[in-house]
């Protein structure tokens, strides 16, 4: 249990960093690609599509690998270094583009495509890291713990997902007041630093622990390799297919939603500083809460497939009743507007009443949204 909650920390930090980066990098990428909303969508889809491909990569070869925490450490190392050179590389990048390639390229298609390539492979090398960190912290935690592999994984979902809701947060409205943009980064890569140091502490010592009770030699990572989890069947291949297929119509679905909310919101919160970081937070938060909803319930493998199915039509559902809870936000954003002085303390509570509006629209779906990923792994 001491191991467990460890972990959870440690996923709490690294999601918040994850986050603090993916609030930067639409700053950083709107001041090169001159459009804040295409920038946002660009680094949603970077985002996401190097963490998937992080993960498909460690997870063909995560039953093969011998100390899961050790190499998740190592990761976070890397992510923290690559975001100490961030800025730098930002710096010298965009300044080589506007000085010679854009000029040698002149108006036109070219001029684009380099514009959007560039900005891309920016945060496309953290992309795929931070993809690499969920499989592999969740196979450490499940080998110290194989018992109750549904509740480790929703428990890290939760913990990841709630890091990252308070990391936008933080990153929107103290460290960039405080530190500005290089300084907001530097202390997200910091975190990842400190992570992958205590990670790779606790897994040594979780070795050396183990190879003293046995009174032989450990493998590396305490336990031995196995292919899943001693007592569980296998999935058939046609349902493990149709999980796969669940999957990715979730996600498609979950992120249409939230590009949709994020433009419809824009127009009752306005296009104020802090309004992205709100109704990104939300959406995370709801992500979070569902794992944590979900963690006691992920049951036998005949439940978790029926909840899956009701989650998915309540996740529908709930989507579409969100749509007259839009439409009043508009009153309450007026009342709000009337309500509160322009005064720090008073922008201060108006902060809270537009994340209140974003919580009030997204969540309902969001919460449902985040129950999918435990069920679909415990199966």
């Amino acid at each position: 249990m001491a191991m467990r909650l460890f972990l959870s920390i440690a996923f709490v930090l690294s999601g918040a960093a994850g986050l603090v980066y993916e609030s930067i990098w639409t700053r950083y990428l709107g001041l090169f690609v001159g459009h804040s909303a295409y920038a946002q969508v660009l680094v949603l889809v970077i985002f996401l599509g190097g963490m998937s491909a992080g993960a498909l990569a460690i997870g063909r070869r995560a039953e093969k690998v011998p100390d899961p925490l050790r190499w998740y450490a190592l990761i976070e190392l890397a992510i923290g270094v690559i975001g100490f050179l961030f800025h730098d590389v930002f710096v010298w990048t965009t300044r080589a583009a506007y000085d010679s390639i854009f000029p040698a390229l002149g108006p036109g298609v070219a001029h684009v495509v380099v514009k959007w390539t560039l900005a891309a492979l920016l945060i496309l090398p953290q992309s795929v890291l931070l993809g690499a960190t969920f499989p592999l912290m969740t196979a450490g935690a499940i080998r110290n713990e194989p018992a109750g592999s549904g509740r480790t994984i929703a428990l890290l979902y939760f913990a990841n997902s709630l890091g990252a809701a308070l990391g936008v947060l933080l990153a929107g409205f103290v460290l960039i007041q405080a530190a500005g943009l290089p300084g907001t980064l530097l202390a997200a890569a910091l975190a990842n630093v400190m992570v992958g140091g205590a990670v790779y502490i606790a897994s040594t010592r979780a070795r050396s622990a183990v190879a003293a009770a046995d009174g032989v030699s450990a493998p590396p990572g305490g336990h031995p390799v196995t292919a899943g989890i001693a007592g569980e069947p296998g999935v058939a291949p046609a349902l493990y297919r149709l999980l796969l297929a669940v999957s990715f119509g979730t996600a498609v679905s979950s992120f249409i939603y939230e590009i949709g909310w994020i433009r419809m919101l824009s127009l009752v919160l306005g296009a104020a500083t802090h309004s992205f970081e709100l109704m990104l937070s939300g959406f995370i938060l709801g992500l979070a809460l569902g794992a944590l909803v979900i963690r006691r319930r992920t049951g036998g493998d005949a439940q978790a497939l029926t909840r899956l199915a009701w989650v998915q039509v309540a996740m529908g559902l709930l989507a579409v009743a969100t749509l007259p809870v839009y439409m009043r936000s508009f009153s309450w954003m007026a009342g709000f507007m009337a309500a509160f002085t322009r005064t720090a303390s008073g922008y201060v509570a108006f902060s809270i009443a537009r994340y209140a509006i974003c919580l009030a629209v997204m969540l309902p779906a969001t919460i449902c949204a985040g129950m999918t990923l435990p069920l679909i792994t415990r199966l």
